[in-house]
């Protein structure tokens, strides 16, 4: 399975998000993108699926019984009360990689000093599982291949 990047910006390493959680891959391996910090920036959804947690902040993309991917905008971003994000999309609903899930302003988010990284995480996966297609420090544009979920 194919994951898109949700967000244009840098590709960074798990271990490079400033929270213990993500860069220790406790939620699931995966990545993280720094977003181009823009004042209206789309994420898409990184897969075809249902979305099956959404948060103005967070959202989570469930592809089969044994596969979910997360999207998490910014760090301790659950501390604005959905101030600055504008979901497109409700629980329950079917997409497609690509379609558009939320907008926010990485650079209200940065400019109220929060981290803005963005981790991607196959919540199900095992790291082994998991494959990057492009390496840290890299730019991404929203719906580029990101990783690779073999099993």
């Amino acid at each position: 399975m194919r994951l898109a990047s949700p967000v244009a910006g840098t590709v960074r390493a798990l271990d490079a998000v400033p929270d213990v959680v993500f860069a220790q891959g406790m939620v699931g391996p995966g990545v993280a993108v720094e977003p181009v910090r823009t004042a209206v920036q789309h994420v898409v959804s990184p897969v075809d699926g249902v979305v099956a947690a959404l948060h103005p902040h967070a959202f989570a993309i469930r592809v089969s019984d044994e596969r979910s991917v997360l999207v998490h905008l910014g760090i301790d971003t659950v501390t604005l009360a959905g101030a600055g994000f504008e979901p497109h999309v409700a629980a329950g609903q079917q997409v497609r990689a690509g379609e558009r899930i939320v907008t926010w302003s990485p650079l209200d988010v940065a400019a109220g000093g929060h981290a803005t990284i963005c981790p991607v995480i196959a919540l199900q996966a095992v790291p082994e599982d998991v494959h990057l297609l492009l390496e840290p420090g890299e730019t991404v544009a929203a719906g580029q291949p990101l990783l690779d979920w073999v099993d």
